[in-house]
Order: C-alpha cells, then structure tokens, then sequence
C-alpha cells in the first residue's frame, strides 16, 4: 500500500447550511455562497496534481465536486469515483430539522445539552450513540453503523492499486464526516472539534497503508 496525502473538503455552502438544520442523507442546493465558494477552493487546489478523486454520492457533495472539477486541469485524466460510502451521518428522524434543538434533545438526558458540550465531554462517537438513542424510530446511524459504512470507503481509498507513493487524493465529503475522520485519526486536543470545518475547507491527512494521520484541520 502506498504513502499519498489524502485532501478532504467539505461541500459548499447549502440553504440548510444557512437555516441550522441538519441534513445528512436530506440535500439542499448549494447557496450561490456556496458555487462560489467551491470555485475560490477549486483554485487553491488548481496546482495540484490529484492521481484518484472521491466524493460522496449526495448531490451537494458533487456539485462541489465539479466546480473544483472545473478549476484543475489534471481532473481530465481522472474520473471520481462516487459513493454511498462517504455520506453524511445518517440523523434518521432528526434529519432537516434545528441542528441546535436536536443536539439538546440528544445531549440534555446526559447532562450534556449541546453538541460542544458533548464533545467536551465525551467524543464524536457518543453524539451519534446518543442521537440515535434520542431518535423515536431509531433509524439514525450509531457510531458502530456509521463507521461500517465508512471504512469501506476508506478502503477503497486506500486499497485503489493505482495510487502511489507521494501521489495526492481528493475526497469531497460532509462536515460532521470530516469531524469524525479527525476526532478519529489525530493526537486528542489537537484540533479544537467543536469548531466545525468551513464549507469549502481543506483538511489533510497522510495515509500510510491503512495507517491515516490528520496533518492540518479546517484550511
């Protein structure tokens, strides 16, 4: 397996961005802050020599994905590959309503009543262990089910023969995606989670194999 710099950038800007809801496997188009946006993170990453490009399969993620697309002459040579795998965290009933009133509902019965507070205190995996625990179907992912799902994604990555040592790789994903990627493969305290990634952000991790290590958050 190879060495290569993994880059991770969250989708533009989206209208449920703007209106505090979570959206998670929900879309909404991407605001014109957010075209914009993607375009202005397309030329910072125009210079770069990308050999393989990934991206979640939800429309916000590939709209993103092709105005950086559009930015980078290298991307002629190369196809991303969509999937499934690198979807936001499922919220279940929780999905388009208030990010802040779904995380008390979460967190206030632990004596935690924001998702900072939660994060303060526990990690990422508990606040989705407890989103799914507070969700009256029960159909949001818990940690277990959400990185099921995402590993598989990550091996793909990781697994692809055609990527070398020294090569870059693009994946365009989700912000609590990316939070989780970090909360899992940095040094804790690090990187201050309760700062979410910008829409259009650049967060790097170095991959060794299967061995993946954040070097720089919310770029």
């Amino acid at each position: 397996m190879a060495k290569f710099t993994l880059y991770l950038v969250r989708h533009g800007q989206t209208y449920y961005n703007v209106f505090n809801k979570l959206q998670g496997w929900s879309n909404s188009p991407l605001t014109q802050k957010g075209i914009d946006g993607a375009v202005q993170t397309g030329k910072r990453l125009k210079d770069i020599k990308f050999k393989a490009a990934y991206c979640s399969d939800l429309t916000r993620a590939q709209k993103t994905m092709s105005l950086i697309f559009d930015q980078n002459q290298t991307f002629n040579s190369i196809t991303p590959i969509v999937s499934p795998f690198f979807r936001e965290e499922f919220y279940g009933y929780f999905e388009g309503l208030n990010m802040d009133e779904t995380w008390y509902q979460a967190g206030a019965p632990h004596g935690t009543p924001t998702f900072a507070d939660i994060i303060d205190q526990y990690d990422m995996n508990t606040a989705k262990d407890f989103l799914k625990e507070a969700d009256p179907f029960h159909m949001a992912e818990n940690a277990e089910e959400y990185w099921h799902r995402l590993q598989q994604g990550l091996d793909l990555i990781t697994t692809n023969p055609n990527i070398e040592d020294g090569d870059s790789v693009l994946l365009v994903s989700h912000g609590n995606t990316l939070l989780s990627l970090v909360d899992r493969f940095s040094t804790p305290g690090q990187f201050d989670l309760r700062t979410r990634p910008a829409n259009g952000s650049i967060t790097k991790m170095a991959v060794d194999g299967q061995q993946l290590t954040v070097t720089d958050y919310n770029k």
